[in-house]
Parts: structure tokens; sequence; C-alpha cells
């Protein structure tokens, strides 16, 4: 199904050069005396690959219907991540599909799986993430909320700038959207 460029959404997932994108971000700029274009973040489903693109505002796009299945990751075997259903079903998605989002799935975690002609090709997560911190430099006894930072290994390997305050052992909230970090959890 075609739309116009300028009702393109994030989240939505368009037909895009044969390939299917996932759209991040778009933007509707009117450059002084240029006509007005569309902007957008686009982030290809098979390759992971993103880059930003530009549509006039007439253009068409194949908007991309897809299934979402609501999951609870389990656990990951090497590459190979192992997903649940409501009918306890289990789906197993490769590292090539679900791209960066591995850094952010810890058990038991809530997703909703993206289907396109019965094959995954990705994975929704929730906006916060709550992760124990694994490796951090000690803690200042009165530090206090600062632009000082110091890195944070959390319990899935990912790495977030975190206050001095912040110890090893503690749950902290990370935003999924930028990998930062948001409060104590």
């Amino acid at each position: 199904m075609s739309i116009p460029a300028t009702q393109m959404r994030p989240g939505m997932i368009i037909k895009y050069k044969d390939d299917l994108h996932l759209v991040f971000s778009v933007e509707h700029r009117t450059p002084g005396n240029l006509r007005a274009f569309i902007q957008a973040k686009l982030r290809n489903v098979r390759t992971g690959s993103m880059f930003i693109e530009r549509f006039r505002s007439p253009d068409p796009i194949d908007r991309v219907y897809v299934d979402e299945v609501k999951m609870e990751f389990l656990y990951s075997d090497g590459d190979d991540y192992y997903f649940m259903d409501e009918a306890f079903e289990q789906t197993m998605l490769k590292r090539e599909t679900l791209g960066d989002a591995v850094d952010f799935l810890i058990p038991n975690l809530s997703i909703s799986v993206s289907f396109h002609d019965g094959k995954a090709v990705g994975i929704e997560l929730p906006t916060v993430v709550e992760m124990t911190v694994m490796e951090t430099e000690p803690g200042i006894k009165s530090a206090t909320a600062s632009s000082v930072t110091k890195p944070a290994k959390t319990e899935t390997g990912l790495v977030v700038q975190v206050p001095p305050f912040i110890n090893e052992g503690e749950k902290i909230r990370v935003d999924t959207a930028e990998g930062a970090y948001m409060s104590r959890a």
C-alpha cells in the first residue's frame, strides 16, 4: 500500500529499494528558497545498517504491514536468541536479525516481535530496561548528580555512562533508544 512521504511515522516498516526498512525518525524540512522535503532516518531490517534518506513530499512510500506478536525473552546461546509467546511456542532469532537490541535483552523481558510473511524481521523493545551494574569504579562517598560520569558495564555487556554515585550490584534504568542512563531502579 502506497502512502505519501508526509504520512511516514517512526516505527513504520516501509519497502524502499526492494528491501524492508524500519523508520527511526522523520523530519519535515523547509529550507529557505528550496522545496520542502521529508528527511527520514531508516534502518535496513535485513542488514541492520542505518542511513538518512530524503523524500519529496508527494513521493509514494510503500508501507508494509507486519504482524506484532508479544513475546518474552528466555535466553541466548551464542548468536541464537530464544523467545516464547503466550501459547508457549518458542522462536529463535539470530543476532543479525536483532542488531543492537541484543545489548538490552535480559531474561523475562517482554518485547514485541515483528513478523512479515511468516519470518521474524525485527523486535520492538520497551522504552526503558532495568539492568544490573556488574563492573564499575568504586563510588565516591559524597558524590551528587553532576556532569561527571564513569563507565559501568551491565549484565548484558552494554557499557553505559553513569553518575559517580552508582556502585556495582545496583539496578539502573537504561533508555533503549539511546543506550543512556536514566536513573536508579
